[in-house]
């Protein structure tokens, strides 16, 4: 797989978040990215994709790398058109889940990026933007 500055993978199956995973990897090996900041975005990524397809039913990762100054950086969209969530301050607390897990997918996410952003609302999808600078 060969990935471009910005793009949209469907996340539409377990498949697609292989696919998104790989993207992301790439991306963040031709940003020059420790492998330790790789592997951050990376286990970033993989949990929102994943919480796009378990929570929201599926939806699209975008992804586009960005220039900040002398700073470069990878900036990743998630955005379904699934339930959304109504209590985004509940949701973001550690320890806190809507399904079986461990509750550390959102708030643990924010802590592996730089930027970190959460729009959602009941009915009407979710839309997560985390960005990593190198």
């Amino acid at each position: 797989m060969s990935v471009t500055d910005e793009g949209v993978l469907p996340l539409r199956n377990e498949q697609d978040i292989v696919f998104a995973r790989q993207a992301v990897r790439q991306l963040a090996q031709r940003l020059k990215f420790s492998l330790v900041d790789q592997t951050k975005m990376v286990t970033a990524a993989s949990e929102i994709a994943r919480n796009a397809l378990v929570y929201g039913g599926g939806g699209d990762m975008q992804w586009a790398v960005v220039l900040n100054g002398a700073r470069s950086g990878l900036r990743l969209a998630f955005v379904d058109q699934g339930p959304g969530i109504p209590d985004l301050d509940l949701a973001l607390t550690d320890g806190w889940t809507s399904g079986s897990g461990l509750g550390l997918g959102l708030s643990g996410t924010r802590r592996l990026v730089n930027d970190f952003e959460l729009q959602s609302a009941a009915g009407q999808g979710t839309r997560v933007v985390i960005t990593r600078w190198q």
